[in-house]
């Protein structure tokens, strides 16, 4: 059972926050309340903790609760087996990690019969014992007085060799022992990579770690998972290894020694006590250790990895909107023809086609004429045009559609169209769109996005949206966990229309599930729009605790009270009522008057249950009612006649759009098909340690083309518009240390700041990389 009172006190140590605070949001988390509602809403109750710190609170504490309940078990069963002295219990109460609890439990864990529990049955701990305690004995002497063969010592070597087995174990089962062994392999071990045999050709992609080696410790989390696949996939031997002695001993030998009291001065037992140190690391230690050392860098790695994509993702979900303009989608094509969807404001498909304006067909004037015709006859204000093959061809038709048609004030844009296929084939997009031909629905798709990126690419399983570094090698279940709670946040943060959000969207709303928000359509079907939040209520299944969960999130435009269209919760009503009477002004005055709404004191609306925080958050929001955190809808603009990788040239000035944000760099389309990789080095005037820090998802940027390579289908760019285009190839400063055998090794404790140089040919080699293990 989890001792509460424990894991409040370390929670608001690891918090910086008040024990109160903590203890506030612990309980409001176990009764079933959303991040997003209590960071909102019960400022109050938290003291004004925000998501991020509620994040890391739910995280925490579910990690705290498992390491209370498995001490629980620990200390029950060291009890039962008599062994639990009071110095053992202070120590299990003491661990702050599983790993800590876990070491002190390994010598009391039930396990099958060892060799070192089969000699002290034979009785030889004694002599153990007295070897490692008095190294002058003389091993073989004090062996002989041990032999019995009904006991199975059948003579002085099978004695000794029992002793040693007693020595290994008790020397693999000590915890402090383990500590500092684990802390020394974390602080000085390099991890060491080679081909296997037979897998240079085969496994060409993973060259850079065919002969490498580089501290664990700073092993950056993409490189950690790129040996790990290769590992996976047969192509690459790891190791964790340390430098050896000069006398040629393992270092973890002399600490294990060191610990044991084990020193070689000449005595009779000396030699064979040091043999059996070295046994204990060669043959019960150092696998272990390894293999958890590599888990916990894979789980490091891992951890960053999905950093990585919940910080992308947020960034997508949350660019810029169009807003309700009549939008026409066209995901592009050759062969198969162009897909051409219009949408309304409400992203309602009104009308569909497939034109066919270029090779092998070639009917451009007929398809000019055909789009001029769906635009004039919808209203049409935007197009929105698929990045995927084609789409500058595309681009470029629309180009002459405007200029040919300038009365119908077209603006055009390229969008991503990742996941548009994998939406199209799904059940939420045959429910939505019965009947349309599935080559029809990632048209709709690339539209709607364009209207609102969240609205729609919450349809789409996040992993499938493109934005991740090396996705298919982390924990699908932490990613997926990670994921739902970006999505979660982006949601909630924005705000959705309750009379116009789709199932899909209404889903991911605080409080709701994806049956409510199936009701709640359901409902709104049968019945129209929701007059207001309180309709709500009469959804089936839709509770007062769901309500309170979610009302505050879920807006009604036009509704007959204008508070429904803020985010002011209805709990809060009163609060602005307050406000009216007090003020002497009905709400429709009061709302969007900032000049008036500014001279008011939230302290003089403060009651026993809303306090300042929460009056302060209702003033702001009168005077922005429903206001969209997302960025103003701005344009990136190709460059025309730039439409392949052929016609990039070093030393072009481009404007582009960043699809993706690694650890190393970014990614930049710049309309040619291919994303070009501007490399961490490339990103400012100045060192980066994290490319976040400078660019995010969905960006709009200039870059300068670096180096192209065709064959390779890399695209060097830099966003220091100063730098010259590359003439030479530098060796790549981000690859892995290189490995034994006389060639380039950096062991300087693994930092390898990033040169402020033009990446050139690592920066597409890293583009190349990513592509293949990442995507």
């Amino acid at each position: 059972m989890s001792s509460l009172p424990s894991i409040i006190r370390r929670l608001a140590e690891e918090l910086s926050a008040r024990e109160n605070q903590v203890t506030a949001a612990v309980g409001l988390l176990d009764e079933g309340a959303t991040v997003p509602f209590i960071a909102r809403y019960r400022k109050e109750a938290t003291g004004g903790l925000d998501d991020i710190q509620l994040r890391l609170l739910e995280e925490r504490l579910a990690y705290l609760r498992e390491l209370e309940d498995r001490r629980a078990v620990i200390l029950k069963s060291v009890e039962e087996q008599g062994h639990l002295t009071d110095e053992l219990q202070r120590s299990l109460l003491e661990a702050d990690t599983k790993t800590r609890l876990e070491d002190l439990y390994l010598p009391y864990r039930p396990k099958r019969r060892t060799k070192a529990q089969i000699a002290r049955e034979a009785g030889l701990e004694p002599l153990a014992l007295a070897l490692l305690e008095d190294p002058s004995l003389d091993p073989e002497r004090a062996a002989a007085g041990y032999v019995d063969a009904e006991k199975g010592v059948a003579d002085t070597k099978a004695a000794l060799d029992g002793a040693r087995q007693i020595l290994m174990e008790r020397f693999a089962e000590n915890a402090d022992l383990l500590g500092t062994l684990r802390e020394y392999l974390w602080e000085r071990g390099e991890v060491r990579s080679r081909v296997a045999e037979g897998k240079r050709e085969e496994g060409a992609k993973f060259a850079d770690y065919f002969d490498a080696a580089e501290p664990i410790r700073t092993l950056p989390s993409h490189r950690a998972l790129a040996l790990f696949r290769g590992r996976n996939e047969g192509v690459l031997l790891l190791e964790l290894a340390v430098a050896e002695n000069p006398d040629g001993t393992h270092p973890c030998e002399a600490l294990i020694a060191s610990h044991a009291g084990v020193s070689d001065r000449g005595r009779p037992a000396d030699g064979w006590l040091r043999d059996t140190v070295r046994w204990a690391w060669k043959v019960k230690i150092s696998l272990s250790l390894e293999l958890e050392l590599m888990g916990q860098l894979r789980e490091h790695a891992e951890e960053e990895a999905i950093k990585v994509f919940a910080r992308n993702l947020h960034d997508l979900l949350l660019a810029a909107p169009a807003g309700p303009r009549p939008t026409l989608a066209l995901d592009p094509g050759l062969r198969t023809g162009v897909k051409v969807a219009v949408v309304d404001t409400t992203g309602k498909v009104v009308a569909t086609d497939t034109v066919y304006p270029h090779a092998p067909r070639n009917q451009w004037d007929a398809t000019i004429n055909t789009l001029a015709r769906h635009c004039a006859a919808h209203g049409v204000e935007l197009v929105s045009i698929g990045n995927g093959t084609a789409s500058r061809e595309t681009d470029r038709l629309v180009l002459d559609l405007m200029q040919r048609h300038p009365e119908l004030r077209l603006l055009k844009l390229v969008v991503s169209e990742a996941g548009a296929s994998v939406y199209s084939a799904s059940e939420l997009a045959s429910r939505e769109l019965p009947g349309l031909d599935v080559s029809l629905r990632g048209a709709v798709s690339i539209g709607r996005r364009l209207q609102d990126p969240l609205a729609e690419l919450v349809k789409i399983d996040p992993k499938s949206i493109g934005v991740g570094q090396y996705q298919h090698d982390v924990s699908q279940v932490k990613l997926a966990r990670a994921l739902d709670a970006v999505v979660e946040d982006c949601v909630n943060a924005v705000g959705v229309d309750v009379n116009t959000a789709s199932p899909a969207l209404l889903a991911r709303v605080s409080g709701l599930s994806a049956g409510l928000a199936e009701n709640i359509v359901a409902f709104r079907n049968e019945h129209g729009p929701f007059p207001g939040r309180a309709a709500l209520k009469r959804v089936p299944r839709l509770g007062e605790k769901t309500f309170e969960q979610a009302a505050g999130f879920l807006r009604i435009m036009g509704g007959e009270d204008p508070l429904d269209a803020s985010a002011v919760h209805p709990e809060a009503y009163p609060v602005v009522r307050r406000i009216q009477e007090q003020t002497g002004r009905e709400i429709r005055a009061i709302i969007g008057d900032s000049a008036f709404l500014q001279q008011l004191d939230p302290r003089r609306f403060t009651d026993e249950r809303f306090g300042l925080p929460t009056v302060t958050d209702i003033l702001g929001e009168l005077e922005k009612p429903g206001r969209d955190p997302r960025p103003e809808f701005r344009t990136a603009a190709f460059r025309e006649g730039v439409e392949a990788m052929k016609d990039l040239e070093a030393g072009m000035v481009l404007e582009g759009v960043v699809t993706n944000v690694t650890n190393f760099g970014a990614f930049v389309d710049v309309g040619v098909h291919q994303d070009g990789l501007v490399h961490i080095s490339n990103l400012a005037n100045r060192f980066v340690k994290d490319p976040h820090e400078v660019v995010k998802a969905g960006d709009l940027v200039k870059v300068k083309v670096m180096e192209v390579d065709l064959k390779r289908k890399r695209i060097g760019l830099t966003m220091r518009l100063d730098d010259a285009p590359e003439r030479s190839r530098p060796e790549r400063s981000d690859s892995p240390a290189r490995g034994r055998g006389g060639k380039k090794q950096d062991r300087g404790g693994g930092r390898r700041e990033a040169p402020q140089a033009p990446a050139g040919a690592m920066a597409g080699a890293f583009a190349e990389a990513f592509a293949k293990a990442g995507k």
